[in-house]
């Protein structure tokens, strides 16, 4: 595989959040990717009934497009935006519908890179509320962080989205700070934040139900399975 030329556009800039630049991701300076020039409203895949894309059963939605290009991103078959099939009102309808089941805590945004596909997000998530109130919640992933999303020059956009959204998990993959004891991140750069909370402080606040590993337990329990194993054999 080729490799990849990675930049920081806005090295001028301070205060851009956790471990922001980093070597292993694009940097934009503020504004620079605008989601009604880059997005083609492109869904990369739709799925239900997930545990693994926040708290709770939960349906997911993958957007396609991200120019962060994250060393070890695990999704970069859909960093083109390109990628996958053209977001319709059928399937818009089917999200909603599905969000009706009472065991479905919410709905999931990621991709790609949701920032920059608002024009699909934006009126899905005013449906949401508008359908659903704050009885479902909204997560989203981003590779921006909040500093980022809040600077001076940021499309407003994406300020508009993050107000429709419950939480937010920020910030790049970062290859190097890969932690696989952390609850629903893949470094440890990246934050959950409550994003109602955030904005009335005006500063980052981590989700209160935050909690990490503190071992990792499938190898943990198949240690102590294969001893326990042992034991019986002998």
């Amino acid at each position: 595989m080729a490799t990849m030329t990675l930049r920081d556009f806005a090295s001028d800039e301070t205060g851009r959040g956790p471990w922001i630049p980093t070597r292993q991701a694009n940097n934009p300076r503020a504004g620079q990717w605008d989601a009604a020039r880059m997005s083609k409203r492109m869904i990369a895949d739709y799925k239900t009934f997930l545990v693994t894309d926040g708290e709770g059963v939960r349906n997911s939605l993958y957007v396609s497009g991200c120019p962060f290009h994250c060393e070890g991103c695990f999704n970069s078959s859909i960093w083109d935006f390109k990628a996958g099939r053209e977001y319709t009102q059928q399937l818009e309808d089917r999200i909603i519908d599905d969000l009706r089941a009472p065991w479905v805590q919410g709905l999931t945004f990621l991709g790609g890179e949701p920032m920059l596909n608002t024009g699909v997000l934006i009126p899905l998530a005013r449906r949401i509320r508008a359908e659903f109130g704050h009885d479902k919640d909204i997560w989203c992933w981003t590779g921006y962080t909040w500093e980022e999303l809040m600077r001076d020059g940021e499309t407003p956009d994406k300020s508009e989205l993050l107000t429709l959204i419950d939480i937010l998990v920020d910030g790049r993959y970062i290859q190097e700070l890969h932690d696989s004891l952390l609850q629903f991140r893949g470094s440890r750069n990246q934050r959950i934040l409550d994003v109602p909370r955030s904005l009335a402080a005006g500063e980052p606040v981590i989700w209160a139900k935050l909690h990490d590993q503190e071992r990792f337990i499938p190898e943990t329990y198949l240690k102590d399975r294969a001893a326990g194993e042992g034991q019986q054999a002998s």
